[in-house]
């Protein structure tokens, strides 16, 4: 069965805002448009991304914005893996 969850309007404004602020990290950026593009029910969180949103979460180095960044789109991964 597909992951039906897709990207909450609030993530959604949050990740356009972190695209187009030129101090933020690459990371955030990455995140962002991960997030951006789970707007619909097409895409699906990829085994890379979240390796890369588990380690923001584990990580006290990241800003509150990146970490939301991060559970939204570890909250759309596949169960499976």
């Amino acid at each position: 069965m597909a992951n039906k969850k897709v990207t909450s309007d609030k993530i959604a404004t949050t990740a356009s805002k972190v695209l187009t602020n030129p101090n933020s990290s690459e990371i955030a950026k990455k995140l962002a448009g991960s997030a951006l593009s789970q707007k619909t029910i097409t895409h699906e969180t990829g085994k890379e991304m979240e390796a890369i949103a588990s380690n923001v979460l584990k990580s006290e180095k990241y800003s509150e914005t990146t970490k939301e960044l991060a559970a939204s789109i570890l909250s759309q991964s596949d169960k499976k893996r």
